[in-house]
């Protein structure tokens, strides 16, 4: 009896949520959505990373052995074989805006970096989907409900162990 009534207590029982306001100071959730498109390319002396949201381009290089980022750099840009202009807006950070934006498919996008003695040649795809078909809502609904329906069942079978074992006695005694 007592197994049955601190089962049904521990199913019973629900786990405590915040409500509005009483976040205690937690940060906003990150909105899930499509990846942006990007690439990268490596070597053994850079790693350079792009991108692209909409006509902006925003490039990161890095130095490969440290992940410094590498200052004074001269970094040259093509995709889809025409030059872009990029403008350096910090250390190993670089912008452009784009003419005309990609459209879908994998487009060549090859760099020439410069910095200080080292200079090297890097080759990568900057890659773009089709808009991706929207997730249909509550796709894993069943893995939410999935706990609360086994629960029920458990509940449901206690309760009918319960009045089993009851009517069981109740015979006995008449």
């Amino acid at each position: 009896m007592r197994f049955l009534l601190l089962t049904l207590a521990l199913l019973l029982g629900s786990p405590a949520h915040a409500g509005d306001g009483h976040d205690h100071g937690g940060a906003e959730p990150a909105t899930a959505g499509p990846a942006l498109p990007r690439f990268a390319a490596t070597s053994d002396l850079f790693e350079l990373v792009g991108v692209l949201d909409g006509h902006h381009l925003r490039v990161w290089l890095d130095h490969a052995p440290s992940n410094a980022p590498v200052e004074n750099a001269q970094l040259a840009l093509e995709l889809n074989g025409q030059a872009l202009t990029l403008k350096p807006v910090g250390a190993g950070e670089f912008e452009a805006e784009l003419a005309a934006e990609p459209g879908p498919g994998t487009h060549p996008v090859t760099a020439t970096v410069t910095a200080g003695a080292d200079a090297d040649l890097l080759a990568g795809e900057l890659d773009i989907h089709a808009e991706a078909v929207a997730q249909a809502p509550h796709a894993d609904g069943w893995r939410v409900w999935a706990p609360w329906a086994g629960g029920g069942l458990v509940v449901v079978l206690a309760l009918a162990a319960l009045f089993q074992r009851r009517s069981t006695r109740l015979g006995a005694v008449a």
